[in-house]
């Protein structure tokens, strides 16, 4: 009985809030791991499009609310993701004509993109607190659990128990829906395969009579709807804050940089590297080892190798040592 209540305590605490962090990392990973394989720089602004996209979302919401459309007991965010998602891509294809084409015109270093990027990156970021402010704002309505945890008890006799938060069950689900259509888009489409092929050899690519343009422009398209859908769980699962997406941007990179970047299998498992390594090394696990020990063997102090303020230390970290040991990734990307 002990081990089991230590079992739900690990999937409460860790194995649940994880697979949700991974899938939002997952989704933001495989943005950055596009625009490297695509157009050859790191977007150092993909944070603030995250941001961007999940307010877009945010005030299509407010709108639907005011209409009175819902779709009880999802939260009515989802039905905004559409028109959210048409918003960025607007912008990010405005972003390009206006910043990026003249640098890939004049054939200009990755550094002079980063450099862009950057720029764009606080234009953005200064729009946003323009348009909804700085504060943090409410995203999720409708059913807030799936599971909660006194059901749990009750339905299993058990001292712990666990709760499933609706945001969860859909971060995960439609992380998986949305991973299958875009392997299947790379995969199967004549479109995907012209991104490969560009990604692979852009001069072979230009000889075989495929257009850079159209490229560029779906990659960009691409980029704005997992953006959008990344921002907007992320804000949906904990909080919508506009700063927080500037310090999430260091995780998303970790995890694309540790699975490979330009590999968007590597950005997806990076995600889930990323996410487990966060919440497992801050994660006080004093009641866990409370179960599994005799009791006068339990430990007194709360058993943290870290305090959740060091959190995105721990990206930071592990991105370091994946730089020195493994430079291309886990699933051998291309090095920075």
């Amino acid at each position: 009985m002990d081990l089991l209540n230590a079992l739900v305590v690990l999937a409460n605490f860790i194995i649940v809030p994880a697979l949700a962090y991974g899938s939002q990392l997952a989704l933001g990973a495989l943005g950055v791991t596009l625009v490297y394989g695509i157009l050859r720089f790191s977007n150092f602004a993909h944070g603030e499009t995250m941001s961007a996209g999940a307010m877009f979302a945010i005030l299509f919401m407010w709108l639907f609310q005011s209409w009175g459309i819902s779709i009880a007991p999802l939260p009515t965010v989802l039905v905004a993701l559409i028109p959210a998602m048409i918003c960025m891509i607007i912008y990010l294809l405005v972003c390009d004509r206006l910043v990026y084409r003249h640098y890939r015109r004049q054939k200009a270093k990755p550094v002079i993109f980063l450099v862009a990027s950057t720029g764009l990156m606080f234009f953005t970021n200064g729009i946003i607190r323009f348009i909804i402010g700085p504060d943090e704002q409410r995203v999720a309505d409708g059913a807030r659990f799936v599971m909660k945890a006194r059901e749990f008890k009750n339905m299993t006799g058990l001292n712990e128990g666990l709760a499933i938060k609706s945001s969860q069950v859909i971060t995960v689900i439609t992380a998986i829906v949305i991973v299958a259509a875009l392997f299947w888009f790379l995969e199967r489409t004549k479109s995907g395969k012209s991104m490969r092929a560009y990604s692979d050899n852009e001069n072979l690519a230009l000889l075989s009579g495929i257009n850079p343009d159209r490229v560029v422009m779906i990659a960009w398209t691409l980029t704005a709807v997992l953006a959008t859908i990344a921002g907007t769980l992320y804000g949906l699962d904990k909080s919508y804050k506009p700063f927080t997406y500037l310090q999430l941007l260091l995780p998303v990179f970790a995890s694309a940089i540790v699975g490979g970047l330009g590999s968007p299998i590597g950005a997806i498992a990076g995600g889930f590297v990323i996410a487990f390594s966060e919440v497992t090394i801050t994660y006080a696990f004093k009641k866990f080892l409370t179960y599994l020990v005799p009791e006068s063997w339990a430990p007194e102090g709360l058993v943290q190798l870290l305090s959740t303020d060091y959190k995105f230390a721990v990206s930071f970290a592990i991105l370091v040592v994946v730089l020195i040991v493994m430079p291309t990734g886990i699933f051998k990307g291309k090095s920075l």
